[in-house]
């Protein structure tokens, strides 16, 4: 009984912490990240995502380092205690939320799956970019998507490959690699993994951003910058939709595009933006974060156990 009361104590104060901490991000992300313009892309998206994980990982943290040893420490192993109605609705509520993350996680990855095993039936392996094989592929399929989590592939159909030019092929290639080497469908992954109710729209400039730094990643100068542009131009003509956990030239809406080519065009006339953010500060923070929980462990541990008691009552 002792073990069932700490775990239920556990994911009680999970689920409210994640609840509750996933609302505020919902409610406040796009003013805690004002001036994400003045950053270069790859780190507004790398920003977005952290913000959008961070009620797990406050979570989980708080459960693993906090909750779990002030029950083991502090907590009577020869009391026997009933889980009361607000510890049983909590566990149950907890479990209901990490069914469903679970369930849409295995939807994603079984439609994705499958819509793969059926564009890839007839491939052909023309060619490897950084050691992963880039495939044609026939039919009503997506015009360039990069698929894959640990089997990674740049899948480029046949008619795609007709409309490009080299340049225009290379280029668009290189951006489906800037894709899986910023592993993004793991992430999306995992965003399937932690759904909850009003995080569409971090959701979507998190997407929108790991667009832009892509096509950052793929280009050096103007001349390819205009290229990209092309190839974006030329494929959005093509309608199938990639599968849900992959990614793709074209995959945002159309009003994302064409911010996405207007940038491009303008590639040459836009200064890159210079980081404004030191990781010696992030370092500094983490480390005086750490001290200072060290010290007061102790008495941190007694004042979180007091506070847990009424969940058990």
């Amino acid at each position: 009984m002792f073990a069932v009361r700490g775990i239920a104590v556990s994911f009680s104060v999970f689920t409210i912490m994640y609840s509750a901490l996933s609302m505020a991000v919902a409610a406040i992300w796009h003013k805690a990240c004002p001036g994400q313009k003045q950053y270069p892309n790859h780190f507004t998206a790398d920003l977005l995502f952290f913000v959008r994980m961070s009620p797990l990982l406050a979570a989980i943290l708080t459960t693993v380092a906090l909750i779990l040893p002030s029950f083991l420490l502090l907590e009577p192993r020869s009391i026997q205690e009933p889980i009361g109605p607000v510890l049983f609705t909590l566990s149950l509520a907890g479990t209901v939320l990490a069914l469903i993350g679970v369930v849409n996680a295995a939807v994603a990855l079984r439609q994705s799956w499958r819509a793969i095993s059926i564009w890839t039936r007839a491939a052909q392996t023309i060619t490897a970019l950084a050691q992963t094989p880039v495939l044609r592929i026939f039919g009503s399929v997506p015009a360039l998507t990069a698929t894959g989590i640990v089997r990674r592939r740049v899948l480029l159909s046949d008619k795609a490959q007709s409309v490009l030019n080299a340049s225009e092929l290379h280029l668009a290639l290189r951006h489906e690699l800037a894709h899986l080497s910023r592993y993004d469908n793991l992430k999306k992954l995992l965003l399937r993994l932690v759904a909850f109710p009003g995080m569409r729209d971090l959701e979507t400039a998190w997407l929108q951003a790991s667009e832009l730094a892509a096509d950052d990643a793929a280009i050096s100068g103007p001349d390819e910058a205009l290229d990209l542009a092309g190839a974006i131009i030329k494929l959005s003509r093509f309608t199938t939709p990639p599968a849900d956990l992959s990614a793709a030239l074209i995959h945002s809406p159309a009003s994302a595009m064409t911010t996405r080519v207007e940038r491009l065009i303008a590639w040459g006339e836009i200064p890159a933006p210079a980081p404004r953010y030191s990781l010696w500060v992030v370092l500094a923070g983490i480390s005086a974060t750490a001290t200072v929980l060290i010290v007061t462990y102790s008495h941190l541990l007694v004042q979180v156990h007091a506070m847990t008691e009424w969940l058990v009552r």
